[in-house]
């Protein structure tokens, strides 16, 4: 996600139509993460399809507010709210064309 922000503000100061092209991929691949590390959170997926052995487990309560927010579910809910904004935001721009 980090990448995301300097990709956007190189695209945004001036804004150029390439940063959707840039930043796409890099959120897809966010977004599937983000669902991964979900099915291991909530114990969808098997503890054996972990890699995470050594150090802190991807399956240890951080933080969890209001019973359900957690650290995997804001990264889940960040990734599809850049989603669903590059997917808008590309169908305005092609619209414009």
């Amino acid at each position: 996600m980090y990448p995301l922000v300097i990709i956007f503000l190189m695209g945004l100061i001036p804004f150029d139509r390439s940063v959707i092209k840039f930043s796409l991929p890099l959120t897809v691949l966010g977004w599937l993460i983000a669902i991964y590390h979900n099915l291991l959170y909530y114990k969808i997926l098997p503890e054996s399809a972990a890699p995470c052995v050594m150090g802190i487990s991807c399956t240890t309560v951080q933080i969890e507010w209001f019973g359900f927010i957690t650290i995997p579910f804001l990264s889940l809910t960040a990734f599809t709210l850049i989603l669903i904004l590059l997917t808008f935001s590309y169908r305005i721009l092609n619209r414009e064309k």
